[in-house]
């Protein structure tokens, strides 16, 4: 028998240009998690807001896979965070569609806090079954930004009531689900634990030399490779802060040969830093510090290319100062790329420290600049590291994986007797909603 989900995700689809500010892992886990669901007799609509749209616009992704794009009544496309005022008017769009074509959904399945509200709503109003995946909370993001923080007022507490209302709570790692009970005050039994995954096919092993070839880059070079949105939370200042200790020490050596870095990613084709003003932030950086002669911006490049990029390197590196869970690690380790990563969030959960590379703190040049010298000096623990990485993917971290576990956490929450929810969602009011977005040299994504 097939079922329906309305698979919701205000911001991030299938259908999302990957790389920018606001698109990334939950465009890449709403498609996929989508797909997969197909095999398991689960068809889903996923609704996304296109605001430029006078009515709903349906888009044949997949067989098995509708998206839905929803206007909400806004005349420009509109950044993530102010999206959140238009949410009423996406729940209640979604809900005359269901309407107008007769689709009873067996499940909702909602993404970010933002679909989580309106998920809670359409559950309550439908008498539907909810799961509710954060990506990322608004307690966590709030603690590493500060006032840089660019959420709109009342997140967390939407967050909790969301918490309290759906039925199902998916966690990606252990961090999150120690978070989701000590923060949110979510019940053990709600919380299931599936991480995220990568596309084994679309990141594979590459001969290096061939994928240097193919990029027309120094076979004989040291390469570090940064794959990512390009926001300050990321901190890939930090990898260059590493680079430029990393040289100062080499050069207290007498050694003159020092790595590339090459930064993969931003809003545009071509390096821009008006268009993604951290390049600009760190050219200038790089400049200050002497080592702007060894870092390449390279631009936005699609999945379809990354995996030469990841093959090409000696060793991939992602240091943010927090990540939920972050795909970027396993995509490298897929890639037969060791990982030098920040030791939080998912990526404390992802990387084996020692085995498929290392795990160090965040914002700590020294430390990555030790790790980055260790892993660059060895080139055969390189390649033990990075077959270890391909094979710790394979065992866990596989996108068929996660649709198995996903099907059968529905199977058994549409097997119960339906509850009523555990809690009610605050009205959303305009001054709740209001928020003025900083600059995005202030500002991080979520």
């Amino acid at each position: 028998m097939t079922r329906r989900v309305a698979m919701i995700s205000e911001h991030a689809g299938p259908l999302g240009v990957l790389g920018g500010v606001d698109a990334g892992g939950q465009n890449v886990y709403v498609d996929a998690v989508s797909r997969g669901l197909v095999a398991h007799g689960y068809e889903t609509d996923v609704f996304t807001v296109r605001s430029e749209l006078e009515h709903p616009k349906v888009v044949a992704w997949v067989d098995g896979v509708r998206v839905v794009e929803i206007p909400v009544g806004a005349a420009a496309p509109l950044p993530k965070d102010e999206l959140w005022p238009h949410m009423p008017a996406f729940r209640d769009a979604i809900d005359r569609f269901a309407d107008s074509e007769c689709a009873a959904y067996d499940l909702i399945h909602a993404n970010f806090w933002m679909s989580g509200w309106v998920a809670a709503e359409l559950g309550s109003r439908w008498r539907t079954s909810t799961v509710q995946i954060f990506h990322a909370t608004g307690v966590t993001k709030l603690r590493e930004q500060g006032a840089a923080d660019t959420s709109p007022a009342g997140r967390i507490e939407v967050e909790k009531a969301v918490v309290r209302a759906v039925d199902r709570l998916i966690a990606q790692c252990p961090a999150e689900r120690d978070e989701l009970l000590a923060d949110y005050g979510a019940r053990a039994d709600q919380i299931v634990l599936i991480p995220s995954a990568v596309d084994t096919d679309r990141f594979r092993s590459v001969d290096k030399c061939a994928a240097r070839q193919t990029l027309e880059i120094d076979p004989t070079a040291e390469m570090i490779v940064y794959v990512g949105r390009l926001v300050p939370r990321k901190d890939v200042r930090n990898v260059v802060q590493a680079l430029a200790r990393l040289k100062t020490q080499r050069l207290a050596m007498g050694i003159t040969t020092m790595p590339a870095l090459f930064i993969v990613g931003g809003d545009t084709e071509e390096p821009d830093p008006v268009a993604t003003p951290e390049i600009g932030v760190l050219h200038a950086l790089a400049s200050e510090l002497g080592v702007l002669d060894q870092v390449r911006f390279v631009g936005r490049r699609q999945p379809d290319d990354l995996h030469l990029w990841y093959a090409a390197a000696d060793v991939a590196v992602t240091t943010p100062w927090y990540e939920p869970f972050g795909l970027t690690p396993l995509e490298a380790m897929a890639c037969g790329t060791p990982v030098i990563g920040s030791r939080v969030g998912g990526i404390a959960f992802t990387v084996a420290d020692g085995e498929t590379g290392f795990l160090v703190p965040p914002r700590d040049p020294e430390a990555l600049s030790g790790r980055l010298e260790e892993i660059l000096h060895d080139p055969a623990r390189r390649m033990r590291m990075g077959q270890a990485g391909r094979t710790r993917v394979l065992s866990l971290f596989t996108w068929q994986q996660v649709a198995t576990c996903t099907a059968a956490l529905y199977d058994n929450l549409l097997s119960e007797p339906s509850t009523p929810a555990l809690g009610r969602l605050p009205a959303l009011r305009r001054n709740d909603a209001a928020t003025t977005r900083q600059s995005q040299e202030q500002g991080v994504s979520a």
